[in-house]
């Protein structure tokens, strides 16, 4: 009898022991709101094996951490579609993604063409998108109906009723508006450099037309309830929310396209749980887990259809914002070659010290 016990003993330890072996971690770096509660424990229902851990960051940390270790210490990361080729050519900090993995059939051609134009290095795909979203203009329509460009923050007929936060976004926006391609321009940075210029410059003479350059969403979204302002670059997501409690700011996409992030999954180079990661990605892009995810987020899928899968409130924001012809123009953010982060920081320097901002 002590010998049967014995034997059931060691075999259950062997059993215990047997299931915390197999037992993974999956440690995601990711935005924040990327990875809601609900999302996480549902998947480690479905996958119990399984434990998620969450670091949010954004993307110039996620960049600075992986680098640090070599492109160790997380499993799986969501950089935006443009802070990858440079990144990985630089540091080699991401791994190659193996496609048959991945159900890419769910996702929007669009999309996922762009993620992989941005994201391939000698054959080697490494990332696919996830979410996505844009930077452009919103307005008040009953006092401001004829915004459709960059160029009508500075319009005369909005003198201090405007806003715009000094960050690259407005610099791009701007040089579009002037009838430049910067992104084109990315390969020759003696002509970028004077397209900066001419950018700054022309932001500098907007001074008068701007009521307050905004940090942050909030004193956006207070400026525009308020009626200080008529008119906003803005984040999409922060004119779908104040759709919701005024129908007359609509988010508009600028008549030269708006400006398109997407954020993606990547493979750290010394990730350790890929098999996990992968069951992390096509779970998040099934239809009932986008719902989940987009209504934490208020980005939307790249998926066909994404915006249906909002919840109902979002998706009446982006159906009131974009036509099919205005998602075919979007432009989306390019490769970000070295160099060009410090001359775009030098630009808004120059813009702030002109204009106190």
């Amino acid at each position: 009898m002590k010998s049967y016990l014995l034997v059931m003993g060691l075999a259950a330890s062997t059993a215990l022991t047997s299931t915390a072996v197999s037992a993974e971690t999956l440690r995601l770096l990711t935005w924040g709101s990327y990875a809601p509660e609900a999302l996480v424990d549902k998947f480690e229902a479905q996958y119990p094996d399984i434990t998620v851990e969450v670091t949010f960051s954004n993307n110039e940390e996620m960049i600075a951490k992986l680098r640090a270790t070599g492109g160790a210490g997380f499993d799986l990361a969501q950089p935006s579609h443009d802070r990858i080729y440079a990144a990985q050519l630089e540091y080699e900090i991401y791994k190659p993604l193996d496609l048959s993995k991945i159900d890419t059939s769910v996702m929007s051609s669009v999309h996922l063409d762009a993620v992989k134009g941005n994201t391939t290095i000698d054959g080697e795909v490494y990332a696919v998108p996830h979410q996505w979203g844009t930077s452009g203009l919103m307005a008040d329509m009953s006092v401001a109906p004829d915004v459709s460009g960059w160029d009508d923050l500075c319009n005369p007929a909005y003198a201090g009723k405007t806003s715009m936060r000094l960050r690259r976004t407005i610099l791009l926006g701007t040089a579009f508006a002037m009838g430049e391609d910067p992104f084109a321009m990315y390969s020759d940075l003696d002509a970028y450099q004077d397209l900066l210029d001419r950018v700054a410059d022309k932001l500098i003479e907007c001074k008068a037309n701007i009521k307050a350059y905004w940090q942050g969403g909030d004193d956006l979204s207070a400026m525009m309830l308020s009626g200080e302002i008529v008119a906003s670059e803005t984040w999409d997501s922060t004119a779908y929310k104040l759709f919701n409690q005024n129908e007359n700011i609509v988010f508009i996409p600028p008549e030269t396209g708006a400006l398109t992030w997407i954020d993606t999954f990547v493979i750290p180079a010394k990730g350790k749980a890929d098999d996990a990661a992968y069951k992390w990605i096509n779970f998040v892009m099934q239809p009932e887990n986008i719902s989940i995810m987009s209504g934490s987020t208020g980005a939307i899928a790249a998926v066909p259809g994404g915006a249906d899968l909002l919840p109902e409130d979002k998706k009446k924001a982006v159906n009131a914002a974009f036509t099919e012809e205005d998602i075919a123009n979007l432009k989306f953010f390019a490769n970000i070659p070295p160099g060009v982060e410090d001359m775009e920081g030098k630009a808004l320097e120059k813009i702030k010290a002109a204009t106190g901002g």
